[in-house]
């Protein structure tokens, strides 16, 4: 199988394992990503998602080349999914954050299945790139729509038209990227950032997700003002009540996300 998919304590994990590949998406692993995705969206036992790549070389190097369908550039963009590249980077429907473990290389639409995720940790030796325009393609998988809204629009611009690599380093000064950390270190700092978004109400976190993705066209005052159903699904659940009652008993509060 082309992609791991695990849960565990309310943590899915999600890998593609083809490192012979450098974790390349061919058609059946783009299948593959696109079915986990929806068997998580119609999960409720889901707090959090680590989307990650095996090996230590590559996170993802997007599209695999050498398994390419034959549409010319016109046709691939006419049949673009409308999830984005892995069915992730323009994926408005899944409620849960995805933290993007970047373990090495992430070109193409490997960077742009990172630009889908809500927090990204990195190791020192991992490079980000849209090297699309190289071979006369363009990111059109969410990287050209989307980079510029997350980073200062001439680095972006200068990334995609030179095809040119960012380092992590940079990626975090940019804040593209959370944390940047030795590649022994970068299993421990992801699970130190579940165990923070574990121990929030899971109904907060689905709301402030969706706000955040659903709101940027507008202006604060319209944002805050925009009754979601995600937002109004956590301001009347129990874990509200449960929170403040945990916080004055000085307890860990008990999230049943409801």
């Amino acid at each position: 199988m082309s992609v791991r998919f695990d849960i565990a304590d309310h943590v899915a994990r999600v890998t593609i394992d083809r490192p012979e590949r450098m974790n390349a998406v061919d058609a059946a692993t783009d299948a593959e990503l696109n079915r986990v995705w929806s068997d998580i969206e119609a999960r409720d036992n889901i707090r959090c998602v680590i989307l990650t790549g095996a090996g230590d070389r590559a996170f993802s190097a997007g599209a695999d080349m050498k398994a390419a369908n034959g549409l010319s550039g016109l046709e691939y963009w006419g049949a673009a999914n409308p999830d984005g590249f892995g069915g992730i980077a323009l994926r408005q429907s899944l409620t849960v954050p995805v933290i993007a473990r970047v373990n090495g290389l992430a070109l193409g639409g490997g960077f742009e299945m990172v630009l889908g995720a809500d927090i990204v940790i990195a190791s020192t030796n991992a490079r980000f790139g849209l090297p699309e325009a190289r071979v006369g393609r363009l990111p059109l998988d969410g990287g050209m729509v989307v980079l510029q809204r997350l980073i200062p629009r001439n680095i972006a611009a200068g990334l995609m038209m030179t095809g040119r690599m960012l380092s992590a380093e940079d990626a975090a000064r940019f804040g593209l990227v959370n944390a940047v950390v030795s590649p022994d270190r970068l299993d421990a700092e992801v699970d130190a950032w579940v165990a923070d978004i574990l121990s929030c109400a899971p109904l907060s976190v689905a709301a402030i997700k969706d706000t955040i993705r659903s709101t940027a066209h507008l202006n604060p005052q319209e944002a805050r003002d925009l009754r979601r159903p995600a937002l109004i699904a956590a301001l009347t659940s129990e874990d509200s009540v449960e929170g403040v009652t945990a916080f004055r008993e000085k307890r860990a509060p008990v999230w049943r996300g409801r």
